[in-house]
């Protein structure tokens, strides 16, 4: 089974944890608003997750689907230019990646649902192009 996340990338983030950073890049957007709002379970949620890396990491690999659009370079554009809605374009999300661009990502509130679904927008997306690409 390929790779949809990268333990090295949640690794990474997992020092940001206390914001919830890896948890949403795991898919766990309910957990990381959570570490968001309570600084990583008070630090105690974030240091055992230094340990659950690998089980958020195979967890991650089953629930997604892999393809043509890698979830790390993604999350990458939707962290660093969501507002500007690189992160749409790469997914091939034309028309939002467009209002995006004209709206500072609907004000922000745009880059805020990416951040709870990007991961299910993405397996979805590569889903459709795998049935395309079958067709």
């Amino acid at each position: 089974m390929e790779q949809t996340h990268s333990k090295a990338i949640g690794y990474i983030l997992w020092i940001f944890g206390i914001f919830g950073s890896h948890r949403f890049y795991f898919g766990r957007p309910v957990s990381g608003t959570i570490y968001f709002f309570t600084a990583g379970l008070f630090l105690i949620g974030w240091l055992v997750d230094l340990f659950l890396i690998p089980h958020l990491e195979r967890t991650a690999k089953l629930r997604y689907e892999t393809g043509a659009i890698d979830y790390t370079i993604a999350w990458i554009l939707l962290t660093f230019l969501g507002v500007f809605g690189v992160h749409r374009f790469y997914q091939r999300k034309w028309w939002t990646g467009i209002l995006y661009l004209i709206s500072g990502g609907l004000l922000g509130v745009g880059v805020i649902y990416d951040y709870l679904t990007l991961n299910s927008q993405i397996s979805e997306q590569n889903r459709y192009t795998e049935r395309m690409a079958l067709a």
